[in-house]
């Protein structure tokens, strides 16, 4: 569109008074890249060029990667023929990517500047990379230096994909909820909030020479028209627009930004004639160059928009737009129209040479900046990799966890607590399938899934709350239907009228993975006892809410945007994390997740190999972090059903420090239980043995001269193999309610056979270190005469469901299907059969299978809960279960001056290391403290390192024979393996 002449020259009459409120800034600061200007090689390259040429490198064309051959011959003809300056990459790999712009470079006369929108990384545009959080999202994040880093990191990815040029971020203050183009890619509606958010991404992107491009200028926040199909208008004032929409401008201009974006709007207060304004001279060179004093490169947006494109011819446009003062275009219709339109406007001398030269050497000294005056392929080998890291990720998971925004917590509700009163239910509205966020949840404790469409109806939506009536806390997942959150609510009404129910009910927490503004939308919402805004639906956004909800990770975050008049702009509420434990990548905690991967994956793969293991489990935690958790190879050797990470194992002897042990503990602080005081005074039957008197702390020391063990069952036997005939029968009745198996069944009072078995053993002569697990026979039983309360609601209550270990259990079959349970031996001299879902311990089995000895089963997160809370010195989900002083008494060496390393229950590193007959590696700290068990199982805790380890593997198949984990030392190397991963 050309504007005449004297309506020009008035019009600009006019803009030297109303414009002046906007002045010249005081501080602007150069782009960084203009001081190339004048460089050596911008010279040599301007004289080799001819005035089309020269107009040539204004435009950046679009490329796609995952198109064909026929486009990029299309390229490469623009680029040998046209000799276009730039590209733009859209969607594709990068891998292609990189072969593409090395194609493309190597056919250009002169480097090609290559860019893309990236405003959430390089993910917005190419897949397998990472995207980023969106800005509105960044918008909450209270911590500058991680978008600063953010900027860092998109640098080097872009780099990495022989980019040079971002046409991020948007800096438009978003203060209409209702914008359909601009909404969760701004910062927010606070002018202040999103220049400080722009800076350090700009910052960081900028110091690591990347261009970059703030947009969308004169300010595209508060439209309710897309440009993408129509051009938006603006009908604010002048005064309004300095104040608001492009104040975040003159801040990043004065900061030194090296690009910015025009967008295509009609903005009658700065250009009455209806001129798009990327096509306006008043707004382009009058505004944005001469009173903001903007020196660096002025992009236009896409010239293939309807917002420009209407009513304008293809070319023409393009050469409008350089009319108008941008000085790079993208995305015309009609490259060689759009160079011939151009170069006409030279020769009539509405472009002048020098003002074409001006442009020209800054487009060139912006090539020489990102150093393309020495220019480099790029290697495609191993991208995927470079663009993935674990640092990228880790930085993407920082990012999403600081904005994760608290906006209701009734009565403290979050973090969740006392978790032995909840019964909880979680429903995912939106999903099909068990979604991240719910499976998240469960690794914390119990919790009953459902699943919601969000179009279901009165029956489903009836039925689910008829359901929810058995639960006293409500977990809800609102999930979006897009892959992008817009400001839209696709609920069915019934579904609607649900959420409206339980955001009054008082026991309902809400974690929203949608765009903030739809809470405008949800009735009662801000009723809700819990509140969570994760701002977008993303697999991190879905696992870090879990983890907030139950403690693992805290919030800080801050809504950016005022939502209606439920929510006001900066609502959110600080909670404090790390009460349990947390999910991350070992960077997190200072630890190398190659070593720790490779090393760990390469020793159980070794054990599964030389068949010391079917499979099994590994889980490493510090700092209160888990930050390795994984299952490997099978359940058994013959099977094809693969280990999961929610399947319990046996954990034989570690029984001894998960059951009896914890509570004896607590019973210790409560003055219930004296570890002076001998086995008599707490069990009179043993009151004339001869170990009568034995005080407790040498029993659990392991040196109370106990034999070792005692082989129950074979006293059962007769001397031709049979059994006696009050021990067992085939079938079950009230005599002989213990059952073995299906054909084993053990005489009700044998228990007490086995306690005058122990009472009557022998001493051994010397009170040495001795391992004997006979006293775990009796502890349970004592337990129960001090609380009087049976052994398993003790734990159960006390331990076990405080602590959310719902698979940390006894007699796992009557409480998990058999496919989740782990077999162990194929036993053919005891009960004949394989075991599969009983404990494997012969003596535990007589116990009917709950013992201080063995017994226990669970998966390795289970397990670690209470490790962690024995390294946390007794304190766990914001509960203290045991005293400090008793749990480091217990974990502490009681008689080393007698050879014995033991603690109190506890097992301790060799007084001295023995190199691979050691129980643990050499870097094990002295103070760490844990078990092993016979079933191939370990449990580690290290204060010194702030560690947990947990083992599981089911090495006795095919039968306890099977030594070869020993043999391999497995679990100490993989132990080591944790060392060495550490880099702190």
């Amino acid at each position: 569109m050309q504007i005449p002449r004297s309506t020009l020259k008035f019009f600009l009459l006019f803009l030297v008074f109303t414009l002046s409120s906007f002045g010249q800034t005081n501080k602007v600061s150069k782009p960084d890249f203009l001081k190339y200007e004048y460089n050596t090689w911008v010279d040599s390259v301007m004289q080799t060029l001819t005035n089309r040429e020269k107009i040539a490198q204004l435009f950046m064309v679009p490329a796609y990667s995952n198109k064909g051959g026929q486009h990029l011959e299309e390229l490469l003809s623009l680029v040998q023929k046209e000799k276009i300056g730039g590209i733009v990459f859209m969607q594709g790999n990068p891998e292609k990517q990189v072969k593409m712009m090395n194609q493309l470079q190597k056919a250009s006369q002169i480097p090609l500047l290559g860019a893309t929108d990236a405003e959430w990384g390089l993910g917005m545009r190419l897949k397998q990379t990472i995207s980023f959080p969106y800005q509105m999202a960044l918008g909450a994040v209270q911590n500058e230096d991680l978008i600063y880093k953010m900027g860092e990191e998109i640098a080097r990815q872009l780099q990495r994909a022989g980019l040079h040029m971002n046409f991020a971020p948007v800096v438009d203050v978003n203060n209409n909820p209702n914008n359909p183009v601009i909404n969760y890619r701004s910062f927010g509606e606070d002018k202040y909030n999103v220049v400080t958010k722009s800076l350090a991404y700009i910052q960081g992107m900028q110091d690591h020479n990347l261009l970059v491009t703030a947009k969308h200028f004169p300010g595209h926040g508060d439209t309710d028209t897309d440009s993408h199909l129509a051009l938006p208008r603006i009908n604010h004032d002048i005064k309004r627009l300095d104040s608001i929409e492009i104040y975040p401008f003159k801040k990043v201009i004065d900061a030194g930004v090296s690009g910015i974006m025009v967008a295509h709007l009609d903005i009658p207060a700065l250009d009455s004639t209806q001129t798009p304004s990327t096509l306006s001279k008043p707004i382009v060179t009058n505004l944005l160059k001469n009173q903001l004093g903007f020196k660096g490169l002025v992009v236009s947006d896409a010239m293939n928009m309807k917002g420009v494109t209407k009513g304008n011819e293809p070319g023409i446009v393009d050469k409008d737009a350089i009319l108008a003062g941008n000085d790079l275009i993208e995305f015309s219709e009609d490259i060689s129209k759009a160079i011939a339109e151009t170069e006409k406007a030279l020769k009539q001398g509405i472009l002048t040479e020098e003002d074409l030269n001006k442009r020209l050497r800054k487009i060139l000294a912006a090539k020489k900046w990102v150093g393309l005056d020495n220019y480099v392929s790029i290697s495609p080998d191993g991208i995927y990799d470079d663009l993935n890291t674990n640092n990228a990720l880790l930085l993407n998971r920082k990012l999403t966890g600081a904005s994760l925004t608290v906006l209701k917590n009734k009565k403290n509700l979050l973090p969740l607590k006392r978790l032995d009163t909840l019964k909880i239910a979680s429903i995912s509205i939106g999903e099909e399938r068990q979604t991240k966020f719910q499976k998240t949840l469960g690794l914390y404790t119990r919790v009953k899934h459902f699943q919601l469409d969000r179009e279901a109806g009165k029956r489903e939506v009836l039925k689910l709350q008829q359901e929810l009536g058995n639960y006293n806390l409500v977990i809800i997942g609102l999930h979006d239907f897009s892959i992008r959150p817009q400001n839209v609510l696709k609920l069915s009404e019934e579904v609607k009228e649900f959420v409206a129910k339980f955001s009054k009910s008082g026991n309902t927490i809400f974690a929203i993975f949608k765009n903030p503004y739809v809470l405008d939308k949800l009735e009662n919402i801000e009723q809700a006892a819990g509140l969570i805004v994760a701002y977008q639906d993303s697999p991190v956004s879905q696992e870090l809410t879990a983890q907030l909800i139950f403690g693992g990770i805290g919030a800080s975050g801050r809504l950016p945007v005022s939502i209606g008049k439920k929510f006001q702009l900066g609502s959110g509420l600080d909670l404090d994390g790390g009460i349990r434990l947390g999910y991350t990548l070992p960077e997190d905690v200072g630890m190398d997740s190659f070593v720790l991967n490779s090393k760990i994956d390469s020793l159980m793969q070794e054990a599964m190999d030389a068949r010391a293991i079917p499979g099994g489990e590994v889980l490493v935690a510090r700092k209160g972090m888990v930050v390795f958790y994984k299952a490997y190879g099978f359940q058994n050797y013959t099977d094809t059903l693969r280990v999961k990470k929610d399947d319990l194992y046996d954990l034989a002897s570690i029984t001894k420090i998960s059951s009896t042990l914890p509570v004896l503990m607590q019973l210790v602080d409560e003055g219930k239980f004296d570890l002076e005081a001998g086995i008599n005074e707490y069990l009179p039957y043993f009151e004339n043995s001869n170990k009568a008197d034995i005080p407790f702390r040498d029993i659990l020391a392991h040196q109370a001269r106990f034999k070792p063990w005692i082989p129950y069952w074979k006293n059962t036997l007769r001397n031709n193999g049979s059994f006696k005939w009050n021990t067992f029968k085939q079938d079950s009745s009230r005599r002989f309610p213990i059952k073995i198996n299906d054909q084993l069944w053990l005489h009700r009072n044998y228990k007490k056979k086995i306690f005058k078995a122990i009472k009557k053993s022998p001493l051994e002569k010397e009170a040495a270190y001795k391992y004997s697990g006979l006293a775990f026979y009796l502890t349970p039983e004592i337990i129960e005469r001090i609380t009087g309360e049976s052994f398993r609601k003790v734990l159960d209550e006390r331990i076990f469901d405080k602590v959310g270990a719902s698979t940390l259990t006894y007699n796992p079959v009557k409480k998990f299907p058999l496919s989740r349970i782990i077999p162990t031996e194929n036993d053919f001299l005891f009960r004949r059969e394989a075991i599969h879902g009983t404990v494997h311990d012969e003596g535990a089995i007589m116990m009917g299978g709950v013992s201080g000895n063995a017994g226990l089963f669970s998966n390795a997160n289970d397990l670690a809960k209470l490790m962690q809370m024995y390294l946390n010195m007794g304190e766990y989900g914001g509960q203290r279960f045991i005293q400090t002083k008793t749990l480091k008494d217990f974990s502490t060496t009681q008689f080393a001056e007698n050879n014995n390393r033991r603690g109190l229950g506890f097992d301790k590193p060799y007084l001295k290391y023995a190199g691979e007959d050691s129980n643990t590696s050499k870097s094990a700290s002295k103070s760490s403290f844990g078990h092993t068990g016979f079933t191939g199982t370990m449990a580690w805790a290290d204060p010194e390192k702030d560690l947990v380890y947990i083992f599981l593997s089911n090495r006795v198949i095919p039968n306890r024979e099977n030594t070869r984990l020993y043999k391999l030392n497995t679990k100490t190397k993989i132990q080591q393996a944790i060392y060495d991963a550490i880099l702190d």
